[in-house]
């Protein structure tokens, strides 16, 4: 797991340190730099795949800048023109430790070109394992990196190779009402799901393949999942994937050969079916959370832009709840980012478990980015009267990330 992460010079993050659990929530006022920080994972895990040009942060679901904007360039901050990216795997002086780090630079111009690499190094339980220096550069390429090279070597019990596997699968997940629907393609196409929740179908039939098997669902995992999501939607009483038919979809309606559906529980039995098109946005961004939490394919790490999207508070709520249940429980022990601006979810999380991390994130009176952790403690209890929950706190501006209007 990524346990830290530290950003120097990247947008409004000037000199940027994030400590990350397992489930990490991001609040905070509209243009605050939540979506900044999860652009920025997704710029080092194009580093560490190799090369960073638009297609390599637009496939991670990173917004495009232009030219020079990419580089801090506050007021008082000074001209910066090179980003310096860094995460560690584990604790210093633990067994497992690593830590990745790369200079960076992006091109002047928007002319397609490739960002070049200046130092980029690697460490391993304290030994350094990759040092591309700056005096070496003269004979390398400088728009290639070594990290994905190096870790083709690397044995795949070694934290060091899970690490640049991590950032190198990372996405910011960012879902649209349409594209869910199936009504358009996705722009950006991943497995399970694209970026802008695409192939929903499909990925939904995997999940409940799993849920039904034995061989597949020894622990019950799957069958957990898929029974939470139906408890989530609660008009329908169930939900499945199948053949497209005019029966649930009408002819000129756009969609793939697998349809999504619901099982409304108020209708007749012989009219219950429901197809993606018509059902509630939100029950669709249920399945798609589940599936990116519990897919076998989904990737270690990432990120959701706006989790609360479309959602009621109190739904918005129960599904953080179970989100985190899903991610803890799945022995691939996956990582994930969310930012929200929705009071409800901050009571979805049980911020007693270590693993579970919330963050107020506010921009400074010089305006750089800055993320607090939000603790459980004697001094929150004291404001909290014993009873507030973190919604009427947060409102409150007990606890960071508002807007100051």
């Amino acid at each position: 797991m990524i346990t830290r992460f530290r950003v120097k010079g990247f947008k409004s993050l000037a000199d940027f340190e994030i400590e990350l659990g397992h489930v990490n929530v991001l609040i905070g006022a509209n243009g605050s730099g939540k979506t900044n920080i999860l652009e920025a994972i997704a710029a080092l895990g194009a580093a560490a795949q190799g090369a960073i040009d638009d297609q390599a942060l637009r496939s991670r679901g990173a917004r495009l800048s232009g030219p020079g904007r990419y580089a801090t360039r506050l007021s008082g901050a000074g001209m910066r023109s090179s980003i310096g990216l860094a995460a560690e795997w584990g604790s210093e002086g633990e067994r497992e430790h690593v830590r990745y780090e790369v200079g960076l630079q992006p091109p002047p111009e928007a002319d397609g070109k490739r960002w070049e690499y200046g130092a980029e190094r690697a460490w391993e339980q304290g030994r350094l394992i990759l040092d591309r220096s700056r005096a070496a550069n003269g004979t390398l390429n400088p728009q290639a990196g070594w990290a994905a090279l190096k870790s083709v070597e690397m044995s795949r019990d070694s934290p060091a190779w899970s690490l640049l596997l991590s950032l190198q699968e990372y996405a910011v997940y960012a879902p649209n009402t349409p594209t869910l629907r199936g009504e358009v393609p996705d722009a950006q196409q991943r497995v399970p799901v694209g970026l802008s929740g695409g192939g929903l179908a499909e990925a939904a039939a995997r999940l409940q393949l799993h849920s039904g098997s034995s061989e597949l669902d020894e622990g019950g995992y799957y069958g957990r999942v898929c029974a939470d999501v139906a408890a989530l939607v609660d008009w329908a009483t169930a939900f499945g994937v199948g053949a497209r038919s005019a029966r649930v979809l009408a002819p000129g309606v756009p969609s793939g050969q697998l349809v999504l559906y619901f099982e409304d529980r108020f209708m007749e039995s012989d009219w219950r079916r429901l197809g993606a098109y018509e059902a509630s946005e939100g029950a669709l961004y249920v399945v798609l959370a589940a599936v990116l939490a519990a897919d076998p394919i989904a990737p270690w790490c990432f990120a959701i832009d706006d989790f609360d999207h479309s959602l009621n508070p109190r739904l918005a709520r129960g599904l953080v709840q179970r989100f985190c249940g899903w991610v803890l429980d799945d022995p691939r022990s996956r990582q994930v980012l969310l930012t929200t601006h929705n009071p409800l979810v901050l009571d979805g999380l049980d911020l007693t478990d270590d693993r579970i991390r919330l963050f107020a994130v506010d921009r400074t009176v010089k305006g750089r980015t800055v993320a607090r952790r939000v603790v459980v403690d004697q001094e929150l209890m004291k404001k909290s009267e014993g009873e507030w929950p973190l919604s009427r706190l947060w409102v409150r501006g007990e606890i960071g990330g508002m807007p100051r209007v």
